[in-house]
């Protein structure tokens, strides 16, 4: 299973979000640096190491913007503890704007 379904996967379990977007933006970051095993390396931008999630979902209603952060922060642990570099959060409750 790639990186990205199993974000997307997650996601639905622990949130049940009537709209989700999981995109894969690692060809965004060719050409800047990470730190990796101890040494600088440039990274190619190949893979799956930086992600923007766009969520709507009813279980955000109530939460501010770091509580909903945090949620879906822990409910992606194991992505963000493993390969994921970076991840965009974008959460929403249904009815709130969203910029898509």
């Amino acid at each position: 299973m790639s990186i990205q379904s199993a974000i997307e996967t997650k996601l639905v379990e622990a949130f049940s979000p009537e709209r989700l977007a999981v995109i894969n933006e690692s060809h965004l970051h060719a050409g800047h640096h990470h730190t990796a095993g101890g040494h600088d390396e440039t990274f190619d931008g190949s893979g799956e190491t930086h992600f923007r999630v766009r969520i709507v979902s009813a279980a955000f209603a109530g939460m501010s913007r770091v509580e909903r952060h945090r949620a879906v922060n822990e409910a992606l642990a194991e992505e963000l503890k493993g390969g994921v570099h970076a991840l965009a959060i974008e959460p929403a409750a249904p009815g709130e704007a969203t910029r898509w």
